[in-house]
């Protein structure tokens, strides 16, 4: 048997968008792919903290989190890179002279840190459970690592210096810079556990899985995937709350027909 090696995004993949849950046939379908010898891993832009729930509900225990930061090996967080701190710290020069709000992500957890309220005033609470932990003399300067910035952008706004960082849209108000390379954490992956490029098989539905679908392997777009993610796809697939994850799989012959 030729062993495959799957990677599969969580949100709008493995999951009904209208739950946040998993997918009945795609939990089975992840179980039979496993009990036939292929490996399977999440990849998502989700930090280890928040997907791990996820994985171990799912029986997931190899993951590509934090948008290809973190690596996780039978269960086993083995790698979780933070932005890389002078350029996050130049951006956050920018953003102090402009009065614009920041949150900071300092370790693998759901905590944020702020000097000062600028961020809640201007962009409200982030739209995912936040403990908040305030503290004035904060000084970004002195840090040694910075994991993620939650920064005031409206949508739409003009700022010319956020191409210093890579960067997500995760509501109007706001974005978050992260670390913003599943190809890069699937390529680490792949070293650690001895696994060939040609046999990787990627699962995704949005814009931020456009940098893992690579024409060195096979990718499949979800029926729910936005219209350029479908475009360079191998296979589109149905929806994820429509079985695309199963319908794939038996596509490819993977996994046996029902």
């Amino acid at each position: 048997m030729r062993r495959r090696y799957f990677f599969f995004d969580i949100d709008g993949t493995l999951t009904d968008p209208a739950t946040g849950r998993i997918v009945p046939s795609a939990a089975k379908t992840l179980q039979q792919l496993q009990e036939a010898g292929h490996f399977v891993a999440a990849a998502t832009g989700r930090a280890h903290y928040k997907a791990k729930a996820f994985a171990d509900g799912a029986g997931i225990t190899n993951m590509v989190c934090a948008g290809g930061g973190g690596l996780v090996v039978d269960g086993e967080l083995v790698e979780n890179i933070p932005l890389p701190l002078d350029q996050a710290k130049a951006f956050l020069d920018e953003a102090e002279k402009e009065g614009r709000g920041w949150l900071l992500m300092l370790d693998d957890s759901d905590c944020v840190w702020m000097k000062d309220y600028a961020f809640l005033e201007q962009a409200g609470l982030r739209k995912e459970p936040t403990t908040y932990l305030y503290e004035p003399s904060l000084d970004y300067r002195k840090l040694d690592k910075i994991c993620k910035i939650y920064m005031h952008v409206h949508a739409g706004e003009k700022v010319p210096w956020l191409s210093m960082l890579g960067h997500l849209r995760l509501a109007p108000e706001y974005i978050v810079c992260q670390y913003d390379a599943k190809k890069d954490g699937i390529m680490r992956m792949l070293q650690r556990i001895g696994g060939r490029a040609e046999d990787v098989v990627v699962f995704g539905d949005d814009m931020n899985d456009l940098v893992m679908f690579d024409p060195v392997w096979t990718s499949i777009a979800m029926g729910n995937s936005c219209e350029e993610l479908k475009m360079r796809a191998d296979y589109v697939t149905a929806a994820s709350w429509e079985d695309g994850i199963r319908k794939a799989c038996q596509y490819y012959e993977w996994i046996p027909e029902d």
